[in-house]
């Protein structure tokens, strides 16, 4: 029984191998394969040495030339020729040559990068039986032995036609590689290797090599997108590939960009001079005639726009996104030069003219030739637009310091003043939140001018802030009243000892009527009272001399 069980294994094993040419792929079979020790030639191997030229390095680099930034599996790689390494007539000592490198690269790279070869994307690229006489794109004649910047290589086996056709520095090799090989006298190797040390992204180039082969490189440009085409834009400049550099700009010229991809297109444009008639519609994107003028007049066109704009919500919106952009901390600040601080100002000056027109119609002494010309609207309406503006003009200025001259301006305003004394609560009030902004300035240290410029805008503003207070408490409009309070007391304390007695004294009496209609500064106060009178002695010796 035993036997014939025996018996009738072995006849069904030795049918099952019978069934294959070879045993089929199992987990032992693929161990025996991986750990096969690698064919290593010796010293005495007839093996000749390759005809090499070199190219020069990446463009970024110090040598300039070819590649981009990355790192490629450091297996070799064929593309778009042949699969395999091995020569048109390979000899014995040729194939071990190969497989001990093939081995020899496999086992020294982490296995995180270890990846199949590259086999080419269409049938044209594949190999093909190639005989002693072949000629066209089936011959592959020239193997490129890419080495990358970072680590890793990469082969391609490509036909010197199409190379040397699309390449104006591979002609030039190719040209050097036969010329050396006939002074050899090795005019029988059929096989040219070109080496191109330090290439910084082998992928991009390999890529760039494999649009020689297309038909269509607009579309392979199209599944691959902007930033990697700016990428095979820098290669093809590197390599002198015509058709690709104008597929490139031609492509990119026609896409939107993101500030990524423009920021990397105007650094590469920085590194290669390209014809100007292929780039000029890509360089009209990229860059603005005559910036500096430019910048200057379209900065005074937006500030004046926003600042006539009779719409609450826009206009808003709009001041937002153009102080984001004309402020020191912009991201989008580059090498342009500054706001010039002569519009700016001129347009305060005509902010300031509208508010006195506009307080003289609340007092019915205004003329009907300055009547302005939106009176279909509330008058309230009108005054806080015009007191919105002239606060975000000052936001500006002080970002840019750039405000000193605006403290003397707002200190002189006498018509304004006159008009504050007779005009309603519920107005007047709108003429303190400007105060507020260059009191909190100058409270906080952002806002720096000389002590007669503190003075006048403290003894002709102070007086008012405290009548509106109570008013600014109620209709605040984002100001922050805790800030306020404190920058009050601080710009205060900034004055000589007799005018911030004088100050002082005036908030005093004016806190003991209304309490909390009035700012709370009894922490300034004590300062004041400690410096004036705890080291009076001192006071008195510094006064006298």
């Amino acid at each position: 029984m035993d036997g014939s069980s025996r018996r009738d294994s072995l006849v069904r094993r030795r049918s099952w191998c019978c069934s294959f040419a070879v045993p089929p792929s199992s987990p032992d079979s693929i161990s025996a394969v991986h750990h096969s020790k690698p064919i290593r030639r010796t010293k005495t191997d007839p093996v000749s040495k390759p005809i090499s030229n070199s190219v020069p390095n990446s463009p970024q680099s110090a040598k300039s030339g070819l590649g981009l930034v990355g790192r490629i599996d450091p297996r070799r790689i064929l593309s778009p020729g042949r699969v395999s390494p091995i020569d048109s007539d390979p000899t014995v000592d040729s194939v071990q040559e190969m497989g001990a490198d093939l081995s020899a690269a496999a086992d020294s790279a982490p296995p995180a990068v270890r990846s199949q070869s590259f086999r080419a994307p269409s049938e044209r690229f594949r190999s093909q039986p190639e005989s002693s006489s072949g000629s066209g794109r089936n011959v592959f004649d020239v193997r490129l032995n890419l080495r990358g910047k970072k680590g890793g290589f990469l082969v391609l086996e490509l036909n010197s036609g199409v190379l040397c056709a699309n390449s104006e520095v591979f002609a030039g090799l190719m040209d050097d590689c036969r010329k050396g090989a006939l002074s050899r006298g090795s005019s029988g190797s059929k096989i040219c290797r070109i080496e191109v040390p330090e290439v910084e992204n082998l992928a991009m180039f390999r890529e760039t090599i494999e649009l020689m082969f297309e038909d269509d490189i607009t579309k392979r440009l199209l599944r691959i997108g902007v930033y990697r085409a700016i990428d095979v834009l820098e290669v093809s400049a590197g390599i002198m590939f015509s058709k690709g550099v104008l597929s490139c700009l031609k492509y990119l010229e026609a896409v939107p960009w993101t500030e990524e991809e423009e920021e990397k297109l105007r650094d590469l444009f920085t590194r290669f001079k390209f014809d100007d008639v292929t780039t000029k519609d890509i360089l009209a994107r990229l860059y603005l005639l005559d910036s500096a003028d430019s910048q200057q007049n379209l900065s005074r066109q937006l500030v004046w726009s926003i600042t006539s704009s009779t719409d609450a919500n826009a206009r808003n919106e709009l001041k937002m996104l153009v102080k984001g952009l004309l402020c020191k901390s912009s991201v989008y600040e580059k090498d342009h030069p500054d706001l010039n601080k002569e519009d700016i100002y001129a347009i305060c000056q005509s902010c300031l003219d509208s508010l006195v027109s506009l307080f003289e119609e609340t007092s019915g002494t205004v003329s009907p030739k300055r009547l302005v010309k939106d009176a279909g609207k509330p008058l309230i309406e009108r005054i806080s637009r015009q007191v919105d503006n002239i606060n975000w003009l000052l936001d500006i200025l002080i970002d840019r310091q750039m405000a000193e001259e605006f403290v003397d301006m707002w200190a002189n305003q006498g018509d304004l003043l006159r008009l504050h004394e007779n005009a309603s609560p519920m107005v007047r009030y709108e003429l303190s939140r400007v105060s507020a902004i260059l009191f909190i300035a100058m409270g906080t240290r952002k806002l720096h001018c000389r002590t007669e410029s503190r003075s006048g805008l403290l003894l002709a503003w102070f007086g008012p802030m405290l009548l509106d207070f109570g008013w600014l408490q109620r209709c605040r409009k984002g100001l922050s009243m805790k800030a306020l309070e404190e920058a009050m007391g601080q710009a205060l304390l900034t004055l000589p000892l007799k005018q911030q007695y004088v100050l002082f004294m005036e908030w005093f009496r004016d806190f003991s009527k209304h309490g909390t209609e009035s700012p709370n500064l009894s922490k300034a106060f004590q300062i004041w009272w400690r410096r004036s009178f705890l080291r009076g002695s001192e006071t008195n010796a510094i006064e006298s001399r």
